[in-house]
């Protein structure tokens, strides 16, 4: 047995997936016709529960995103890998769909927050 657990992450697939319906303005029941998974799956996503195995190939396939994106290991990511703000950074400037000055707004603005929320930080009055 590994040291590592791999465990899914519906709210991130719906997250994801709701992120991706709103980009291309679509309804959820769009979302089920264009997948191929039902509206019941869809809401089930939405309350935390897991899709089986057909589905989450439906849902990660539409979404154009490999399952693994959607696994937790627990554990902090080993050395050399891409930091999430690096992946995040990297995807915003390959987006077509922005400007050279969208991306750099966007990535300041992902950075600033992330700044603010990481849990690694002191609480004010430590």
């Amino acid at each position: 047995m590994t040291d590592r657990m791999l465990r899914f992450n519906a709210a991130a697939l719906h997250a994801a997936m709701d992120s991706q319906r709103r980009s291309r303005r679509l309804a959820w029941k769009d979302v089920a016709a264009e997948s191929g998974v039902s509206a019941s799956t869809l809401t089930r996503l939405s309350q935390g529960r897991q899709p089986d195995v057909n589905s989450l190939a439906a849902l990660t396939g539409w979404l154009g995103m490999p399952a693994e994106h959607f696994m937790n290991s627990g554990r902090v990511e080993q050395f050399g890998a891409a930091s999430p703000l690096a992946q995040i950074s990297s995807i915003i400037h390959r987006d077509p769909n922005l400007n050279p000055q969208g991306s750099v707004a966007l990535e300041e603005l992902i950075r600033a927050t992330y700044a603010r929320l990481r849990t690694d930080q002191d609480e004010p009055g430590d």
